[in-house]
């Protein structure tokens, strides 16, 4: 029998789920109906709420762990994030370079390549540059008795699993101990001036407009004018908190902080000041956005710099660069030379080489590459960021690399009409990998090799095996564990055409 959302069951688990979720995997009843339960690793035993049923699999959320796994081990972070912090680190890089021969094998039906080892972490803790923390309140207790700080204001994580609350933390263990500081002094300032958070189910835009809310529902225009009053400022015209930014520059020792509310009034300056107090120089700069999004993101919105620099200055394989508010940029930096090193090893160029890098951001790929090829083209959709790429090469005084905004599907056609064939080609696309059309587009550009930087190897395993039935082979893959304490990994693949 199937379970339903709000039911409690006892399960056991047998497996962990690919594809970055990383949640442990149960079984019910004779037709092995799937469930997945975050916080959960194999031989648990566990009690778990199941919240999401769909047709052939279900999601809950542990609530118990009756039986311990012989792996598990005590948590070092108290906060959400690092799923996997209770798997020793040895196992962890045992399992995911598993994870990624199977999901070549399995989705990808691709054999004869060469997996390398997992190259481990350089810091299994406090290793992102940048974190994305969401304000919320802390909720009050459902029924008797008062819970110690219920209705405060809190700076954290989304609890895991359905649970819709954010969760409080004090020392955030991916973060740099600057980065700790930061997040700590903007809350504690936030609390000062009385500030509230964005209610992400709406019940500001419920008690401020009364009848629309509950008109929501009616019809279309209801709904489209009640998420708009979600994101509306507050009767007195504040603003309503909604996320901190805090990126890190590893190599530079200097911060961005970025405050991210819905509309209306807020003395950024003052915000300015108290952080400047507490880091000083290692403060780079101050941005406030201002988002009418009902969606839960940090991306989009009107931002303005507050105070100091707009870009955070960084140094990543010999080069200075600049990063834009949202800019892409690998988040772990010392994992992320590594991953670069392998992309130069795989390229293999000469010094003549025509090379095309899509989905560059600020372009630390191709400005690597460049100067061992003969000619660089970036194709990046974020404008910021090829900014940021053309102003990184007149910085770093590369002359044979050139940047341009555009969706790469669209952009590659005419890439190639205007200054030919690559011989080399590079992708780092987002989690979702490569659509069908761009890879039908790189197959038509004919590059003798491409370099594939993926985070996701349930996505790089199809895309690899429809350049495989292309007349590619799939040579090498190298598993990098850039994200400690999490599922994801990080490869880089050598795809090569037969023939060239």
């Amino acid at each position: 029998m199937k379970p339903s959302p709000g039911d409690v069951v006892e399960l056991q688990i047998s497996a962990l789920a690919s594809g970055g979720g990383g949640e442990g995997v149960a079984r019910m009843g004779e037709g092995g109906y799937v469930v997945f339960v975050s916080g959960a690793i194999p031989g648990d035993r566990v009690r778990a709420l199941v919240h999401k049923r769909k047709r052939s699999y279900a999601h809950a959320r542990m609530l118990e762990v009756l039986e311990e796994s012989p792996e598990r081990i005590a948590p070092a972070a108290e906060h959400p994030g690092v799923p996997w912090q209770v798997i020793p680190y040895e196992r962890q890089l045992e399992i995911k370079s598993a994870q990624v021969d199977e999901a070549l094998r399995r989705i990808g039906r691709l054999d004869r390549f060469e997996l390398a080892e997992i190259v481990p972490a350089v810091e299994q803790w406090r290793y992102r540059n940048k974190l994305e923390y969401s304000f919320g309140t802390l909720a009050r207790p459902s029924a008797g008795g008062e819970r110690e700080g219920a209705g405060e204001l809190v700076c954290g994580f989304h609890a895991p699993a359905g649970a819709n609350a954010v969760l409080g933390l004090e020392d955030c263990l991916l973060a740099s101990l600057e980065g700790n500081r930061a997040r700590r002094a903007a809350l504690r300032w936030c609390r000062e001036q009385g500030l509230e958070a964005w209610e992400r189910n709406g019940a500001h835009a419920a008690r401020a407009n009364g009848s629309q809310g509950a008109a929501a529902g009616r019809d279309a225009a209801a709904r489209a004018r009640h998420e708009l009053d979600r994101t509306a400022p507050v009767r007195d015209g504040r603003a309503l908190l909604r996320n901190l930014v805090v990126r890190d520059g590893r190599r530079t020792g200097q911060l961005q902080v970025r405050i991210v509310t819905t509309e209306g009034t807020l003395d950024a300056g003052a915000l300015a000041d108290v952080l400047h107090e507490e880091l000083g120089d290692h403060l780079s700069g101050v941005l406030w956005t201002r988002s009418r999004s009902p969606a839960e993101t940090t991306a989009g919105g009107e931002t303005e710099l507050v105070w100091g620099e707009l870009q955070l200055p960084e140094r990543v394989c010999d080069l200075d660069l600049r990063i834009s508010p949202e800019a892409f940029f690998q988040t772990n930096t010392e994992m992320a030379e590594v991953v670069y090193g392998f992309v130069q090893q795989y390229a293999g160029l000469e010094g003549w080489e025509r090379v095309y890098d899509l989905y560059s951001g600020i372009g630390t790929i191709a400005l690597s590459l460049a100067p061992r090829a003969g000619e660089l083209w970036g194709i990046e959709l974020v404008e910021e960021a090829v900014a940021d790429a053309i102003a990184g090469a007149q910085r770093n005084e590369v002359t044979n690399a050139r940047f341009f905004a555009g969706d790469v599907r669209a952009a590659l056609p005419e890439l190639v009409q205007r200054v030919g064939r690559p011989d080399l080609v590079v992708v780092d696309p987002p989690r979702a990998g490569l659509s069908k059309k761009v890879v039908r587009r790189i197959i038509e550009t004919a590059p003798k090799r491409l370099v594939y930087v993926s985070c996701n190897p349930t996505t790089l395993a199809p895309n690899a095996a429809e350049l495989v039935h292309a007349g590619f082979q799939l040579a090498k893959v190298q598993p990098i564990d850039q994200f400690p304490q999490t599922p994801h990994v990080e490869c880089v693949a050598l795809l090569e055409r037969q023939g060239s």
